[in-house]
């Protein structure tokens, strides 16, 4: 869903928040490329100036382009893409009682936006399967007429609180905090994940591409923080104003790097939803509050795997993961869904299908973990990025080699 309320205070260091911007695709229905590009130097920095009079349009490359980067082509990607860094000590409990719900609006011609809804009803009965999801919205709607008429419809599953404290292995989970390049306070939810390059030490937090940046003529998000295992002892549930720092078990943790789709950074209205939703996907490093080399990992007890390309078939149920805070959730409590085997979600046939499911949650849930079973190990297999208008659906980006040479990168990445 898309960036909606509530925020924290921040806890980063004085280094520049670097996010960088990852691959764009034109995959086929089922995952399979339909283009054929050859190798393709990354924009550099002045690339990002092409929005001037004169200048030239920025090449986005394909996903076999982006199969043939070298690390130097992610660096001119990301030199393109830098932000300020967060300001320590900004966000405090008040902030977050008082930031609000990102409303939607409406297209032209009545149109329903992709922005979250104001609250969700209540889950329907299941469907025929020859029914499609209704349109749908980053927390949400879409807006995309004929989107997913073809596919078919999930069973409905409300969404439930997990019980405090956390069970250890939920301490992964957590919320996201950041302003938004009008200084507007949002909240997303995200996961720890496993880093390639540095088992047993990850520093990487997975979330969507809309909760780090503003998408098409956007810019990247600031004041970006992860608290993990966000209210775990339940201090600020139920309306109480407790202590935010005991209610933050492991502090927060400020981002330092990051990467999001260039699909989603130069396509998306984040009002809207739209294709680039099939590639809404975004990771950031963070580090630790306390100025120790600890990792994030180690701190929390543990990280979760990404099953890139998992085959549908093997996907028999997701467990999915946020901190929802539109109506009649309030964005302090870690709730999950319990579907069954996910459906196919198609806004463009020419990318792939979305991964999609039945569950009521609403913004502020925005990049919470989709986890899987792969061998008996918890895996994770996409992240929410849009919902429909009705609040009985979500759906997240099918993670293909695109967002595994994203992973790559930001792994391999020591700056």
């Amino acid at each position: 869903m898309s960036p909606i309320s509530r925020t924290t205070r921040i806890a980063v260091g004085a280094s520049v928040v670097a996010l960088t911007m990852a691959l764009a695709t034109a995959c086929g229905p089922d995952n399979s490329d339909t283009t054929n590009g050859a190798q393709t130097a990354a924009p550099t920095a002045d690339a990002s100036a092409s929005g001037k009079p004169g200048a030239a349009p920025i090449h986005i490359p394909t996903a076999e382009e982006i199969k043939t980067w070298k690390p130097e082509d992610w660096e001119k990607w990301a030199q393109a893409n830098v932000i300020t860094p967060a300001v320590k000590g900004y966000w405090d409990l008040q902030k977050i009682l008082k930031a609000k719900p990102y409303k939607p609006g409406k297209k032209p011609g009545g149109q329903p936006s992709a922005a979250p809804t104001g609250g969700p009803t209540s889950a329907a009965p299941a469907q025929p399967t020859t029914q499609a999801p209704a349109p749908a919205q980053p927390g949400g709607s879409s807006g995309t007429d004929g989107a997913g008429d073809v596919d078919p419809k999930p069973t409905p599953v409300q969404m439930k609180p997990v019980p405090h404290p956390f069970a250890k292995n939920l301490d992964v989970n957590g919320k996201i905090f950041f302003l938004d390049d009008k200084g507007q306070e949002f909240v997303c939810s995200g996961t720890v994940i496993s880093d390639p390059a540095n088992p047993g030490k990850s520093n990487l937090v997975w979330t969507a591409s809309h909760c780090l940046h503003g998408g098409k003529g956007g810019k990247s998000h600031k004041n970006i923080v992860f608290a993990p295992a966000f209210n775990s002892n339940g201090l600020l549930s139920g309306g109480k104003q407790g202590d935010l720092a005991k209610a933050e078990p492991f502090g927060e943790w400020g981002a330092t790097a990051g990467i999001v789709s260039p699909t989603w950074s130069s396509e998306a209205d984040p009002e809207y939803g739209g294709s680039w939703s099939a590639y809404d996907f975004g990771i950031i490093r963070v580090a630790n509050p306390d100025g120790s080399g600890k990792s994030l990992e180690e701190t929390v007890g543990g990280s979760v795997p990404v099953w890139f390309n998992a085959p549908r078939d093997q996907v028999t149920a997701i467990s999915s993961y946020g901190y929802p805070a539109d109506k009649p959730f309030d964005g302090m409590e870690l709730d999950h869904c319990e579907a069954p085997k996910p459906v196919k979600y198609t806004i463009d046939p020419a990318r792939p299908p979305m991964v999609t499911i039945g569950c009521n949650g609403t913004g502020g849930d925005s990049g919470g973990g989709w986890f899987a079973m792969k061998d008996g190990k918890q895996m994770l297999v996409s992240d929410t990025s849009i919902g429909g208008n009705d609040n009985t659906w979500e759906a997240g980006p099918y993670l293909d080699d695109v967002a595994a040479k994203a992973l790559d990168y930001i792994s391999k990445k020591t700056k």
